[in-house]
């Protein structure tokens, strides 16, 4: 763990943002540090998120790293008490996630990346979200920001574990944003197709509607402006899960059955 500043002494009103070291968290992290914002930088690459910072800090923020495995749902519990008591946070992006499916040459899921997809994608970002509620409540302000996906709305054959744990986080954020609203506590759900990110890269075959990372972390910051409760990007996801709730299920799981999909390692 490092702690680095800028020349602007800034206190306060920090912005947590997990996955920080690439993609979407990178761009969200040059964005609020061109806003004058504090940041607390999670990633688990060293390097990649130090580069981040770099650039972040040259804005004259103040930004705080940590190297952190989500993997580990209790140790990412403590470390957000710790760096929350150091640097109160006052927006969590809660960014980090990851994308496998069953790769082609698999007749089944690896029982390994179900459990790691659960933990990652749903369980600690869930625990995360709680405990930044709990900081957030006492000071009566505060916005929580979970990243899922459009394949939330889908059951998807090829990636259950994936689709399956974006499902999750998105029934605990809806929970969540109407148990903490009496509190002044704002819970934005990020529901996003294709975004050029290094884990959509690894996807092998179309990608419909592909979003710049620069696109999405802007279409976000506007969101958690907004205080919306639920952003679904590009716009034709929207219509497509209107569809697909009006759509019959022997013929939706007939359209899904149907559907192919691999990723490079």
């Amino acid at each position: 763990m490092t702690v680095r500043s800028g020349s602007r002494m800034d206190e306060g009103a920090y912005v947590l943002i997990t996955g920080a070291s690439s993609g979407i968290g990178a761009e969200l992290a040059w964005l609020y540090a061109a806003r004058g914002r504090p940041l607390v930088l999670w990633g688990r690459n060293a390097e990649r998120l130090e580069n981040v910072a770099v650039r972040a800090r040259s804005l004259g923020v103040r930004v705080k790293t940590r190297i952190l495995d989500l993997s580990d749902g209790a140790a990412a519990i403590k470390a957000l008490r710790q760096d929350d008591d150091s640097h109160p946070i006052d927006i969590a992006i809660l960014a980090a996630g990851l994308g496998d499916m069953r790769r082609g040459s698999d007749v089944v899921e690896r029982a390994e990346d179900v459990l790691h997809l659960g933990l990652v994608n749903y369980a600690t970002p869930s625990a995360m979200a709680a405990a930044a509620a709990e900081r957030m409540a006492t000071r009566g302000r505060g916005h929580i920001v979970l990243i899922s996906s459009v394949a939330a709305f889908h059951a998807l054959p090829f990636a259950a574990a994936y689709s399956g744990s974006k499902a999750g986080l998105k029934r605990f954020a809806e929970a969540q944003q109407m148990a903490l609203a009496p509190l002044g506590i704002g819970v934005t759900l990020v529901s996003p197709g294709f975004v050029d990110t290094p884990m959509s890269r690894r996807v092998v075959g179309a990608k419909p509607f592909l979003q710049t990372a620069p696109a999405a972390a802007r279409k976000i910051a506007r969101a958690v402006d907004r205080n919306r409760p639920h952003l679904v990007f590009p716009f034709v996801f929207s219509v497509l899960r209107l569809v697909d709730t009006l759509m019959p299920w022997p013929f939706k799981r007939r359209i899904l059955s149907a559907i192919k999909a691999d990723q490079m390692d």
